[in-house]
């Protein structure tokens, strides 16, 4: 078959959904020569600007072996303006794809990121999560309209889909509940723990010098949304500061999603201040040394049920505390302590008990890093190829000048 995929599309500061969407990216690009399929790399062209080069496609194209049928190309359209081209938070009708896709002879699309979808040719979905059904009162899933889109967006795409990919079985569930996709659809494969955290190398203290944080720090990495509960970890270390005299530091990093500045005034209220440490949007150099050097990863987000910085963390040597929500015991195993997200005190009894109990620490990060190899960014790779391949039988019964269809 002949497969299209877009070069990732989320930014840098969106932090694990950049993450996820560059290791799958580049590992099918790397598996890609053990399969019999073709692929096209599209350039996200709502703006019409070609962001990026296409220099790494052609470099892994010469990198393959000769007879390797690859081919890696990117799709530029000029013939446009860009106020033609709507660009909402969901996209799933423009013609300038519908076209591309007819002139490239699309057979299947493999839709990596969760805010675009192609539906006019047999298609695969990942789904983090369908947090605005479960969690609708949050509102980035449901003020100003986003509700609504996420609502159409996933009522139309996941009943399309010829596979709907999942990280858990609790995922799973949530698909089939909401919106009744029958099962053998779809397909459960565990996120993959981020391949810059799965290298090898020695423990970073200098790139964290520039940051000037005490000792034996909690650590959560989390863009400033109300879901990801930066307040039970605050609470929590609140609690243990007036009641057992234990003063905990605390290092959060991630963007603005609007609710950061609620969060530096909670802090001062509780005064908490010589305690907590706002580091912004880091580097990942940055990232991999604080996970590195933190005494624990403290991942108190109420949404899920995949994550990806406890998987980070397991690799890095950073025992974790964990949110006890759907799909997490499932996702983490016995390498994490869970914790209520709701319950501050929970968090707090959590974190005493590690920064008591030196033997249970180890022995989370020794758990904690056999985990993290257990899923791999080509293990995720090797899958989607699999459903390829499963899913040819099927898609050879019609030809794909019939797309031609399409421009109509």
């Amino acid at each position: 078959m002949k497969v299209g995929l877009f070069r990732p599309l989320a930014s840098e500061g969106i932090g694990g959904g950049n993450t996820f969407e560059h290791e799958v990216f580049e590992q099918l690009l790397e598996c890609a020569s053990t399969s019999k399929h073709e692929f096209i790399v599209f350039e996200d062209l709502g703006d019409h600007k070609v962001t990026g080069n296409t220099t790494n496609f052609k470099q892994a194209l010469r990198k393959r072996p000769f007879s390797a049928k690859q081919l890696y190309r990117s799709l530029r359209s000029v013939s446009q303006t860009a106020s033609s081209v709507p660009t909402p938070t969901y996209r799933w009708e423009n013609k300038w794809i519908r076209d591309s896709l007819v002139r490239e002879r699309i057979e299947f699309f493999i839709n990596v990121s969760p805010e675009m979808a192609i539906v006019d040719v047999p298609f695969l979905m990942i789904v983090w999560d369908l947090q605005h059904r479960l969690h609708p009162f949050f509102p980035e899933v449901s003020s100003r309209g986003e509700w609504q889109r996420r609502e159409d967006f996933f009522s139309q795409v996941l009943k399309r889909a010829a596979y709907v990919v999942t990280g858990t079985d609790a995922g799973k569930k949530e698909v089939q509940m909401f919106y009744g996709i029958p099962d053998e659809r779809i397909r459960i494969l565990p996120h993959p723990t981020p391949r810059f955290a799965l290298e090898d190398g020695a423990k970073d203290t200098s790139t964290l010098a520039q940051f000037r944080l005490p000792p034996n720090y909690i650590f959560y990495p989390a863009q400033f949304w109300s879901h990801k509960n930066h307040v039970g970890i605050l609470r929590a270390i609140l609690h243990l500061k007036e009641k057992e005299n234990l003063r905990l530091p605390v290092v959060f990093t991630g963007s603005n999603q609007g609710n950061e500045s609620y969060i530096r005034q909670l802090v001062q209220t509780l005064q908490l201040d010589d305690q907590v440490f706002f580091l912004g949007h880091v580097s990942r150099p940055a990232l991999r040394a604080l996970y590195q050097n933190a005494f624990v990863l403290c991942y108190s987000s109420f949404l899920g049920p995949l994550n990806l910085p406890p998987l980070e963390a397991f690799a890095l040597g950073c025992p974790v505390i964990a949110a006890d929500i759907p799909g997490a015991q499932e996702q983490f195993g016995d390498a994490a302590i869970l914790a209520n997200p709701a319950d501050h005190l929970q968090i707090a009894y959590a974190l005493r008990w590690l920064f008591s109990d030196n033997a249970k620490r180890e022995e989370l990060i020794r758990r904690g890093r056999e985990r993290a190899g257990r899923f791999t960014g080509k293990d995720f790779a090797k899958g989607l190829l699999d459903l390829l391949d499963e899913f040819e039988p099927i898609r050879r019964c019609w030809s794909a000048d019939s797309q031609d269809l399409l421009r109509s």
